[in-house]
C-alpha cells in the first residue's frame, strides 16, 4: 500500500489487480457515489460491504428492488439507520453485479458504545478476535494525539478532552470491523472485494487497509479517497480529486457550545 498519492481524476484504467478496493467518500456527495459505481462496474466484484449496512441489513438486499428506491429502503432500513437518501446512493446499488453478495460491515451500536468506555480490544471481543488488529496495543503517541485532534474536530471540539480518547477506541474499533467484514467476504465468496466507506475510514495510515494489513499481510487492497475541489486528501493509494459542492456545506458546527464557551 502506498502513502499519499497524487490527486487526479477517477482513472479506471489505472486501478492495480487486488483483492480488496476500498472506496471512500463524503456520504453526501453525489458524485463520489458516481465514482463508487465506476469503480464497480469496472470490477464486477464478486462482493461489496458497506459500512452503511449491519449484517442482518444487508440480508435484505434484493436486486430486483434496485428499480424502486422506497422499497430497497425500506427492504435495507436505511432511512431507519440515518444515511443520506437511498437515492444518493442508487448508482451504487444498481452497479453491483446481480450475482455478486452485498453484505454488512457495520459493527453492533452495543460495541461501539462499549469501545468508548472499555477500549477497542475488549469490545471487539463480541465481533470477533481482536489479537490480529493489535487492537490491544497502545498507539504510537504522534498517531494517537493526531486521532484525539481529530475527534475533537469532529465533534465540534464540544466534548471533554478526557472523552475523547474513547472515542478514538471506538474508531479503532470499526476500522478493524470493516477489515474483518472485507476479510470474510473474501474468504466466502473470493475476490475482488469492493469496501464502500467513509473517506476516514479508507485512509492507508491507520484505517481499513492499515488493519487489512496487520491481520492478512498477504491480501492485496488498493484504497482510494476522493477529495472534494482538492480538499481532505488523506494518505491513499490513489486521490481522486471531485468537483467542489456547488453550494458550501452548511456549517455542521454552528450552533454547538464549546466547553467553558
Amino acid at each position: 500500500m502506498a502513502g499519499a498519492a497524487q490527486a487526479a481524476p477517477l482513472d479506471l484504467t489505472a486501478l492495480p489487480p487486488a483483492d480488496i478496493v476500498v472506496v471512500g467518500e463524503v456520504h453526501d456527495d453525489p458524485v463520489h457515489h458516481e465514482n463508487q459505481a465506476a469503480v464497480i462496474a469496472a470490477l464486477s466484484p464478486r462482493s461489496v460491504v458497506f459500512e452503511m449496512l449491519t449484517p442482518e441489513r444487508a440480508a435484505g438486499w434484493d436486486p430486483g428492488l434496485v428499480g424502486d428506491p422506497e422499497a430497497l429502503d425500506a427492504a435495507l432500513g436505511w432511512s431507519e439507520a440515518g444515511w443520506p437518501g437511498i437515492d444518493l446512493y442508487l448508482p451504487v446499488f444498481e452497479a453491483v453485479p446481480e450475482d455478486a453478495a452485498v453484505l454488512g460491515a457495520a459493527p453492533p451500536e452495543a460495541a461501539v458504545r462499549a469501545a468508548v468506555e472499555m477500549g477497542a480490544a475488549a469490545a471487539f471481543e463480541a465481533i470477533g478476535d481482536p489479537a490480529p488488529f493489535a487492537l490491544g496495543e497502545p498507539l504510537p503517541t504522534a498517531q494517537r494525539d493526531a486521532r484525539v485532534a481529530l475527534q475533537g474536530a469532529a465533534h465540534c471540539d464540544a466534548l471533554p478532552a478526557d472523552l475523547l480518547p474513547g472515542f478514538v477506541e471506538a474508531q479503532r474499533l470499526r476500522d478493524a470491523a470493516f477489515a474483518l467484514a472485507a476479510l470474510d467476504a473474501l474468504e466466502a465468496h473470493g475476490p475482488p472485494v469492493v469496501l464502500v466507506v467513509g473517506n476516514g475510514h479508507a485512509r492507508t495510515d491507520w484505517g481499513v487497509p492499515a488493519a487489512v494489513a496487520r491481520a492478512a499481510p498477504g491480501i492485496r487492497v488498493h484504497a482510494i479517497v476522493q477529495a472534494p475541489g482538492g480538499a481532505g486528501a488523506l494518505p491513499a493509494d490513489a486521490v481522486v480529486t471531485t468537483p467542489a459542492p456547488p453550494e458550501p456545506r452548511a456549517d455542521p458546527c454552528a450552533g454547538f457550545a464549546r466547553p467553558g464557551g
